[in-house]
C-alpha cells in the first residue's frame, strides 16, 4: 500500500490565499487584516493565522508595524523616494520627526511605495560636486526624487543645503521642499514646496485668543525661515483685523519675541519667559509646541498662572501636548495631507514639468485644549 503523502499544513494554505490575493492587488492599499481577522476570513485560530502571516514576513511580502498593524510590502516596481528630515537637535528632534515621518509612512499604505530615510547625508562643507555624485548614486539605485524639510539651525546647513540642491539639479534628481525654504531671509523659491498654511495657523491661533478677551498678545519665533516669517504675517494680520474692527482706539499689542538660539533650551525659554513677563503679555502664539511648553514651565514656576494670567498655544500637535497636565492649545500638523501633496508634485516633475517652482499650502486645525482656557 502507497505511502500517503503529507498533507500541506493549514497555515502554509492560509499563507498560500493570502499570497495569491497579495499579487492579485487586493491590497493595493497596504494595509492587511488582523491576525484576528485572517482566522475569521478562513476559519482558522489565531495561532495558525499567526503563523501564516509569519510565512508572509519570511517571503517578505508583508512588515508589521509596532502597535499599528500588518502592511504589504511596497512591489519592486513601486516608486522609491528619498525623505531628508534635518531637523534642529534638542529635546523634541525625535518626535518632530516623527511627525513627519509618520505622514509619509501612513500615505505609503494607501499607495504602496518605497522610502528611503537614510538615503543622504547633509554636513556642513558639502560641496556641489559630492551632491551630485551622492545623488547620481542614488538615481542609479533606483531612487526616483528627494524630499527636503530644510534645517533652520545655521547659516552652514543652509550652505549644505544649497550645495545639495545644486547637486540633485545637477544629478536630474528632482527634489520637493517640505514645510519651509532654506534658511534666509528674501530667498526665491528654488524648487517646488508643500507646506503648512503658517500665516493661516498664526492667525487663527491669535483670533483665538483674541476671542478669548485678550489684548496684549504675542507671538514668539526663532530662526529667518520662511515658517517663521509667515506666522508673524498671520498674527499681525489676525490683529490688525482686530484693530480694523473696532471704531475707538484698542491697546491691542504687538510684540514679536525671538527665542535666542545661541542659548541653552531652558535659557532660552527663560528668556521668552522673561520678555512675556516684562510686555505683560496676557496671550502667547509660540512656533513650536516644544516652546509652548517651555514657556508654560518657566510662567507656572514664576508664579505666573496659565491660563489665567497667560495663555498659551503652538505649532505641531505633537503628543506630549495632549499629554501635558495642562493640555497644549495647538495648531495641528497635517503630515499625512502634506505628504501626500508633496508626492503630487514630485510626480509631476518626474514626468518632466518644466513650469516655475510652486508652493502649496496645506491647512491645519486648532486644536484647543487647557493652556488658553478650554477644559478637557
Amino acid at each position: 500500500m502507497p505511502t500517503p503523502l503529507p498533507s500541506t499544513p493549514k497555515y502554509v494554505e492560509v499563507a498560500d490565499k493570502i499570497e495569491a490575493k497579495i499579487l492579485q492587488g487586493t491590497w493595493d492599499g497596504g494595509r492587511m487584516p488582523s491576525v484576528r481577522g485572517v482566522a475569521g476570513e478562513h476559519g482558522v485560530s489565531v495561532v495558525t493565522a499567526s503563523r501564516a502571516l509569519q510565512v508572509l514576513r519570511d517571503k517578505g511580502l508583508i512588515r508589521t508595524v509596532q502597535r499599528t498593524g500588518c502592511f504589504r510590502v511596497p512591489p519592486p516596481e513601486a516608486e522609491r523616494w528619498a525623505v531628508c528630515l534635518r531637523l534642529t537637535p534638542g529635546p523634541w528632534q525625535r518626535a518632530t520627526i516623527d511627525v513627519s515621518r509618520t505622514g509619509f509612512e501612513a500615505l505609503a499604505r494607501r499607495q504602496p511605495m518605497h522610502l528611503e530615510f537614510d538615503a543622504f547625508e547633509l554636513t556642513p562643507g558639502l560641496t556641489v560636486a559630492e551632491a551630485a555624485q551622492a545623488a547620481a548614486a542614488a538615481r542609479a539605485d533606483g531612487v526616483q526624487g528627494v524630499f527636503l524639510l530644510p534645517s533652520r539651525a545655521s547659516d552652514a546647513d543652509a550652505r549644505a543645503e544649497e550645495a545639495f540642491l545644486a547637486g540633485c539639479r545637477q544629478a536630474g534628481l528632482p527634489l520637493i521642499l517640505l514645510e519651509r525654504n532654506i534658511r534666509g531671509r528674501g530667498r526665491l523659491l528654488p524648487t517646488d514646496l508643500a507646506g503648512l498654511d503658517d500665516l493661516v495657523g498664526a492667525a487663527d491661533c491669535t483670533r483665538h485668543l483674541l476671542s478669548l478677551g485678550r489684548k496684549r498678545i504675542g507671538m514668539v519665533i526663532a530662526s529667518p525661515t520662511t515658517t517663521h516669517d509667515d506666522r508673524v504675517a498671520g498674527y499681525l494680520f489676525a490683529l490688525y483685523e482686530a484693530h480694523s474692527a473696532r471704531r475707538k482706539p484698542t491697546d491691542l499689542a504687538e510684540v514679536v519675541i525671538r527665542q535666542p538660539t545661541e542659548l541653552p533650551t531652558k535659557e532660552a525659554y527663560a528668556a521668552v519667559a522673561d520678555a512675556v513677563v516684562r510686555e505683560r503679555l496676557d496671550g502667547v502664539v509660540c512656533y513650536s509646541d516644544y516652546t509652548a511648553l517651555g514657556l508654560v514651565m518657566e510662567l507656572l514656576h514664576r508664579g505666573v498662572r496659565v491660563p489665567k494670567d497667560v495663555a498659551v498655544t503652538g505649532f505641531d500637535n505633537l503628543p506630549i501636548g495632549d499629554l501635558f497636565a495642562i493640555g497644549l492649545t495647538t495648531y495641528d500638523y497635517p503630515a499625512e495631507q502634506m505628504a501626500e501633496q508633496a508626492v503630487r508634485l514630485m510626480r509631476d516633475r518626474v514626468k518632466g514639468a518644466t513650469h516655475p517652482p510652486v508652493r502649496v499650502s496645506v491647512p491645519g486645525e486648532l486644536i484647543i485644549r487647557g493652556s488658553t482656557g478650554a477644559t478637557k
